[in-house]
């Protein structure tokens, strides 16, 4: 299928410019350039409340529709940004959206970023924030019972693993994991790394520049750093895994569907067809970015009908 027409424009202006290499650019210029891209989000959603609390030294951000009951459904999310960038600013209005569509709280968890921090540092925070979440349930009005992990990337890297933990631990589990084009083979392995790697914006430099970066001193197929090739998902609840037709990571999220059935998961999974790596965040120029938002929201809203 054709890129859809806005998706098409900016990546035909990506090659006009020569196919920038993330490589080439220093970390503060990718983070920049990441926030700089938020202007492609669309008109940002102003029917919700945000506070920002510090649970035992960590940052999470809540966002909530206006007027919300006290106790809610939430969904815990990690952002994308390969490991080293991205954060509150990136992902504002999507969390927004989310919260109001999904009628739900979302509750962004701020995770460590690399070079500065390397794994397991966002790994940590990721487990940690979900519990501190699931710790503070009712200061934080969120039904415990209710609680999706969600993310996008390496955020969806991140709830991979998260509820993987959270599994071995025993304590409590979410209800559903919901995983935006995960990145979860640090090995680079599939075709559509080859056939989605140079064009698309994001690029296989952006993503194995991310990882070389978060894993500098870890092996690339530790089972925390490329999660796909894991044999123990058996127990997970519910898993929901979008994919991107000309993403590099399709083939990997759709490898990951296959892996999670086989071990007894019940699993779905919808490749979004005519867009790129990052399309949730292009809501300014993507319908299939305003579906898939309004699909999100739909699964976190009615977790309790699954």
């Amino acid at each position: 299928m054709a890129l859809e027409k806005g998706i098409d424009k900016l990546v035909q202006d990506f090659i006009a410019a020569g196919r920038p290499s993330a490589r080439n650019q220093n970390i503060d210029d990718r983070r920049a350039g990441y926030v700089a891209s938020t202007v492609l989000a669309g008109e940002t959603e102003t029917r919700v409340q945000i506070e920002t609390h510090v649970l035992e030294g960590q940052i999470i951000r809540v966002f909530s529709p206006v007027n919300a009951p006290e106790m809610m459904p939430a969904a815990i999310y990690y952002h994308g940004g390969c490991f080293i960038s991205g954060g509150f600013d990136t992902h504002d209005n999507q969390l927004r959206q989310l919260a109001y569509y999904g009628n739900c709280r979302v509750v962004a968890i701020q995770y460590r970023l690399a070079p500065e921090h390397t794994f397991p540092a966002a790994h940590d925070d990721a487990e940690r924030g979900a519990d501190l979440v699931w710790q503070y349930a009712e200061k934080l009005g969120v039904d415990k019972n209710r609680l999706t992990l969600c993310g996008d990337s390496a955020g969806g890297h991140l709830a991979l693993v998260t509820a993987l933990r959270l599994k071995v631990k025993k304590l409590w589990q979410p209800v559903q994991l919901i995983l935006i084009y995960p990145m979860l083979d640090a090995t680079a392995s599939f075709e559509s790394y080859a056939h989605n790697g140079t064009d698309y914006i994001i690029t296989h430099d952006t993503l194995l520049s991310g990882y070389e970066m978060y894993l500098a001193e870890t092996d690339r197929l530790h089972p925390e750093a490329s999660p796909l090739w894991r044999d123990d998902f058996y127990g997970l609840p519910p898993v929901h895994i979008i994919t991107a037709e000309y993403d590099p990571l399709c083939d990997e999220g759709e490898m990951l569907y296959q892996h999670l059935t086989e071990q007894g998961v019940k699993c779905t999974a919808q490749r979004w067809l005519g867009v790129i790596h990052g399309f949730f965040q292009l809501g300014g120029v993507s319908q299939s970015a305003r579906d898939v938002m309004r699909d999100i929201a739909g699964r976190i809203k009615h977790v309790r009908d699954e």
